[in-house]
């Protein structure tokens, strides 16, 4: 495979002085399974963001074993919505003649749009939280690092399966990008003009948006901690999603895999520029509500033994939620010292 004339690329003709290799292998067998490197660096994000969760929940006071109760619906769900995103993003992949639409099941080939992720795993959390009557604002305070930091881990599985890679370079940071195991292209290769050969280096966004999402776990910690009485009610979350858009909006120009446009732009960008207007004005407006949220970090329920849905409302030894009989309308419970504050 030829590995040199990169001038026509707009790269200035030489071959990098050095580069990312590509992976030999993205997957290896464990006696009649095969385990995709793909599924392990999402795995590795997740406990990565469960551990550092529950040491934030639990240094805001909540019971340990919380955060892990919400991983697991949530994940779940932000796997579904993750690639439900993705295939109808990029339904050409597996909808149009000739494509096989049963790989739209097959999730350890790549394929996971955090758009979709993101809210669908925003509702387990949501449901764990309603359940157990905890403060949604102050899950999302504990939860609003650690999704960066799962996604620093998570890009890695895009470096195994050699995917989503940027425009061809010779930077000394370029990735070597290989022929599938058919000899075939793999989406997004550039062919050298007059040749029937393509170019083997690329940017590799899968670093640059894994640097980008480590930085960005360690600013929203810093400022968690040093303005945590101003960042309440979502507004940590909030700044999360401001930051990843503006991070992504940028990789996403020097990707060239294929994508769905409008108006000539990757349809992510567009996606990514409404996320972000809605984030900022979500910003915006609970800043103005901030005595409004709850900060409920202990279930409503707390005897020994409570699991994730065994709180019942309308038990004796249950104290009224709000909106249940025997709440005045201002939130504050009979006989309470002041208003319980919503979720």
């Amino acid at each position: 495979m030829t590995k040199l004339s990169f001038a026509d690329a707009g790269t200035g003709g030489d071959r990098p002085l050095a580069a990312i290799p590509s992976p030999e292998i993205s997957s290896f067998s464990l006696g009649p399974l095969t385990i995709h490197f793909y599924a392990l660096c999402i795995l590795a994000g997740v406990v990565a963001a469960v551990w550092w969760s529950e040491r934030r929940w639990a240094a805001m006071g909540g019971e340990k074993g919380t955060i892990m109760d919400l991983a697991v619906p949530a994940v779940i769900l932000g796997l579904i919505g993750g690639r439900i995103y993705h295939v109808v993003s990029d339904y050409q992949l597996y909808f149009e003649e000739g494509d096989e639409p049963i790989r739209a099941l097959f999730i350890w080939e790549g394929g996971l749009g955090i758009w979709g992720a993101i809210p669908l795993g925003a509702l387990g959390v949501w449901w764990v939280a309603r359940k157990r009557g905890l403060s949604l604002s102050k899950l999302s305070f504990a939860i609003a690092p650690t999704i960066p930091l799962a996604q620093a881990f998570g890009r890695w599985g895009n470096y195994f399966n050699q995917e989503l890679f940027g425009a061809p370079t010779n930077v000394p940071w370029a990735l070597e990008v290989s022929l599938d195991a058919r000899g075939f292209p793999r989406p997004g290769m550039v062919q050298i003009p007059g040749e029937n050969d393509y170019y083997a280096y690329y940017h590799p966004t899968f670093l640059y948006e894994s640097l980008w999402c480590l930085a960005l776990a360690i600013l929203l910690a810093w400022l968690g901690h040093r303005y945590a009485d101003r960042l309440g009610g979502g507004r940590l979350f909030a700044l999360y999603v401001i930051g990843y858009c503006v991070g992504r909006t940028w990789i996403e120009y020097l990707r060239v895999d294929p994508a769905n446009e409008i108006l000539g732009f990757r349809l992510n960008n567009f996606t990514a520029l409404i996320v972000l207007l809605l984030a900022l004005a979500y910003f915006v407006w609970a800043g103005f509500r901030q005595d409004r949220f709850s900060t409920r970090v202990v279930p409503i329920s707390s005897e020994p033994g409570t699991q994730v849905i065994d709180t019942d409302p309308a038990s004796a030894d249950s104290p009224s939620r709000p909106g249940d009989p025997g709440e005045s309308d201002d939130g504050s419970e009979p006989g309470g010292s002041g208003p319980q504050r919503e979720h």
